[in-house]
């Protein structure tokens, strides 16, 4: 017995260094060839020794295998222990992608490509599948987390960041090689990767398999390649057109709870939709489907992805199809659910059979994520040109809808409400209100064009299709009819901003105060406020181009004067140096903003408010400096700080910018150089964005020579007894009817003091009493008086908040819209901001009780 135990001591111990020396091998062997591993494991086969104890352990484990039936040892070449080793390590980088660990990507990364030439070697030269679709997707990765930390700023670990930072600069220059096999892994990548799946699972079916399923069972669902669904508890997924109800309201009962895998679903939906037979199973159907798509984007701050966005515009498109070609069957709001999932539906013919749903609620989803998606898109790149392009098929898609639920209203035997033709009306009105007669001329002929021809509408029919202004003028004046409230608000200052866009002021201001908006807007919600300023900026624009510059600067005052233009126009966030605003209030701020396509140019809007403000402060300016019993008063303040910080300036260079023109312009203009003036005015590039920008520059050179003969004379009257109007026309180079015209103004309004002789054809001028010293420092007490009264109302509204405004609008001085220009268009409306003019009817008390008498 002690001879037995020590042989196999002896021999266990040399037999367990043998088995550690064949694991080291087996791990360290990747390098060596298929023969050369056989040949090892040969010799250490033939190397142990066959008595004693080995013998005997050799015979437990052949009793271990004979009692083990499915135990399978397989030896497993080089070639396949590379690729398992390329398949964990992609595995790694994938784990390390769900929780953002960017250091461990870019070790297994290096490792990763450390593993390929040998792997390319032995695949005769050929880039492994596998390899490429790991590459092409960390790419996209990384591309992801960069732009999501360019939106959504998150502080990150300086390690991780580092990590980050390593693979960016690695994998451009690393993905040039392969730049073709990436090309065609994006643009198909089920068929790129379509051989290898075909390896694998051919590999797969070689291996013997535990039955799973009862024989008894029914057929099962099973795709192209060979796979079957498999549900809870190991039984396969059985799809025919009798489960589909009970398949939906599985679904259905799935949605809104955790841990769901949404796109398992939608495939679901797919192979339902594959297998309904009638109208009624695929109408339920979509509208799961388009709701489940739907349910991709969680939350406010995700948009919606391209490719389901189709996909899910496709389906609704189906939808209206099939809701066409039938007329027993209906989608309405309000309908009664079907609740027996073991039958269909009994459907009579001649009978309506309702389904709830909204036709409405869809469209108008997917009007929202194309807008939150051109939201999140660079401007200034071709993907917002090639996403902005599916706005047709949208447009195509909202008409047919119209369509269809003006079809519902106008059915005696539906109670289909009014509100639904409105909401669907407006959304089809804000794609067409903002953009020129020849874009939406267009864009409805491809509409109708892709509708089928038994289809039509009765409100817009085909044949006002290539007619844009009685198109929109029929939109209007329909929600004018059926709608009120924000609907009718809305509609209206929609058909304002068209009719400016199209360069009719007059209608468009009369629209504007006959809506009295102006009084009622801090009411309405944020979104048409922001509708509200910009139709009341596309007004200014238009008296603009009309000539009319005192008209322009009284509507562009309250919001370019505000120094707010991006915020008040929706068109990106201006925060203020001690502005308090939450994490909150700026979400729902960027969720507000506007798509590029839809911006008004603020660089076009500030060079008109400040060109229109220079035309005017000029001449007052001149008429102030001549006159000190004038009481100052100031157009622009904005205009005014400008003026003064160039004048403070030492030293002033060439114009580089828009305001440097202006305010050169100004200058030149003030002494009396209106032909250098209206050279710098001419020479700015912004007007060339503008419809017939010779025409509006010539308009512009008119205004500054009418408005620098107004200067001359504020500026030189003290100095002149008589003064010939042939001198005045020569030098301004204006006909002396004009000259004789502008003088006899000025003297109307009293604002020259001086006489016409229309025989002579000459000026004469009437020297004003000099004022003594008392009278110029009681003119000066008055001024900072007026001063002091302004402050304190400053003062008193800030206390009483909405207090003022009421007592405004009861005695307030300047009509609707408050003092000065605001009656006009009303003041800008935005977030937080309640509008309307102080109060001039507030004296001061004792104080300034004496000051006016």
């Amino acid at each position: 017995m002690s001879r037995f135990f020590t042989a196999s001591d002896s021999s266990s111990e040399e037999s367990s260094e043998e088995e550690l020396y064949s694991e080291e091998e087996e791990e360290h062997s990747e390098e060596e060839s298929e023969e050369e591993s056989e040949e090892e494991s040969e010799e250490e086969s033939s190397s142990g020794d066959e008595t004693g104890a080995n013998r005997f352990l050799r015979d437990v484990s052949e009793s271990e295998e004979s009692d083990d039936e499915d135990r399978v040892t397989q030896l497993k070449s080089a070639k396949d222990k590379r690729y398992e080793e390329l398949e964990g390590t992609i595995r790694l980088i994938e784990n390390a992608e769900r929780i953002n660990d960017w250091v461990v990507i870019s070790n297994e990364f290096d490792k990763l490509n450390r593993q390929i030439p040998a792997l390319i070697k032995q695949n005769d030269g050929k880039t492994p599948k596998l390899y490429i679709k790991a590459i092409a997707d960390l790419e996209t990765t990384m591309l992801e987390t960069i732009e999501k930390q360019k939106v959504t700023p998150k502080k990150m670990n300086a390690i991780n960041q580092k990590g980050l930072n390593a693979v960016r600069q690695r994998i451009r220059k690393n993905n040039r090689d392969y730049a073709d096999d990436i090309e065609a892994y994006r643009k198909n990548k089920d068929e790129f990767m379509r051989e290898e799946i075909v390896e694998e699972v051919a590999e797969k079916a070689k291996k013997p398999k535990r039955q799973l399923l009862d024989p008894g069972e029914a057929i099962t669902a099973a795709d192209d390649e060979g796979f079957t669904m498999v549900g809870a508890g190991g039984r396969a997924v059985q799809f025919t057109p009798e489960s589909i109800l009970k398949h939906i309201r599985g679904i259905m009962e799935a949605r809104g709870r955790k841990n769901q895998d949404r796109l398992e679903h939608i495939r679901t939906l797919e192979k339902l939709f594959d297998v309904a037979v009638n109208d009624y199973q695929k109408i339920r159907v979509l509208l799961t489907l388009i709701s489940t798509r739907f349910d991709l984007t969680s939350g406010t701050g995700s948009q919606m992805s391209q490719e389901q966005w189709k996909l899910a515009e496709n389906e609704f498109s189906q939808l209206l199809k099939i809701l066409e070609g039938t007329k027993d069957i209906v989608v309405i709001e309000n309908a009664e659910e079907w609740e027996d999932d073991d039958k269909l539906p009994t459907i009579t013919p001649g009978e309506i059979f309702r389904i709830p749903g909204s036709v409405v609620s869809f469209v108008e989803r997917l009007d929202d994520e194309l807008t939150r998606s051109l939201q999140h898109i660079d401007p200034h790149t071709a993907e917002y040109v090639d996403r902005l392009t599916d706005e047709g098929s949208l447009y195509t898609t909202l008409v047919r809808a119209s369509v269809y639920v003006e079809s519902l209203k106008h059915n005696p035997r539906l109670d289909q409400s009014q509100e639904s033709v409105n909401r669907v009306v407006m959304r089809r009105l804000e794609h067409v209100y903002f953009k020129p007669s020849q874009v939406v001329t267009i864009l409805e002929s491809n509409t109708w064009k892709a509708i089928p021809s038994g289809l039509d509408s009765q409100i817009t029919p085909r044949a006002i299709a290539n007619d844009t202004a009685s198109l929109v003028q029929t939109l209007c004046t329909y929600l004018f009819k059926n709608s009120e409230g924000i609907i009718r608000a809305r509609a209206m200052l929609c058909q304002v901003y068209f009719l400016a866009l199209h360069d009719q002021y007059y209608r468009a201001r009369d629209m504007m105060l006959m809506s009295h908006l102006q009084e009622t807007i801090s009411n309405f919600d944020v979104n048409t406020q922001i509708l509200f300023n910009r139709a009341l900026v596309q007004v200014g624009l238009c008296a603009f181009r009309a000539g009319l510059v005192y008209e322009a600067q009284t509507s562009l005052q309250e919001i370019c004067g505000s120094n707010r233009q991006k915020e008040l126009l929706a068109q990106g966030l201006q925060m203020q140096r001690f502005s308090q605003i939450s994490p909150e209030q700026e979400r729902l701020e960027r969720q507000r903003q506007l798509p590029f396509h839809m911006h008004i140019n603020l660089e076009l809007l500030e060079c008109v408010y400040l060109t229109c403000s220079m035309l005017l402060e000029i001449p007052l300016l001149a008429q102030i400096g001549s006159s000190p019993d004038i009481r100052k008063r100031v157009i622009s303040k904005t205009y005014r700080r400008l003026l003064e910080y160039h004048e403070r300036q030492i030293f002033t260079g060439p114009p580089e910018n828009t305001r440097d023109h202006v305010m050169q312009a100004s200058k030149a203009l003030s002494a009396g150089e209106w032909k250098k003036s209206a050279e710098f005015i001419n020479s700015i590039k912004i007007w060339d964005l503008m419809a017939n920008s010779a025409k509006i520059k010539e308009m512009l050179s008119a205004q500054i020579q009418e408005e620098g003969l107004r200067t001359y004379l504020f500026t030189y009257a003290p100095f002149y007894d008589t003064l010939s109007i042939a001198t005045l026309a020569s030098m301004f180079e204006l006909p002396e009817r004009k000259v004789s015209a502008v003088v006899s103004k000025m003297i109307s309004h009293e604002e020259l003091a001086a006489a016409l002789d229309q025989v002579n054809e000459a000026i004469i001028f009437r020297k004003g009493v000099e004022l003594s010293r008392l009278q110029s420092l009681a003119l000066s007490l008055s001024d900072k008086a007026s001063g002091l009264i302004e402050a304190n109302e400053k003062t008193l509204e800030q206390r009483t908040q909405g207090t003022a405004n009421a007592f405004e609008r009861q005695g307030g001085q300047g009509g609707r819209g408050g003092r000065g220009g605001r009656g006009r268009g009303g003041g800008p409306r935005g977030p937080g901001r309640t509008g309307g003019g102080r109060n001039q009817q507030f004296t001061g008390g004792a104080l300034g009780r004496a000051i006016q008498a």
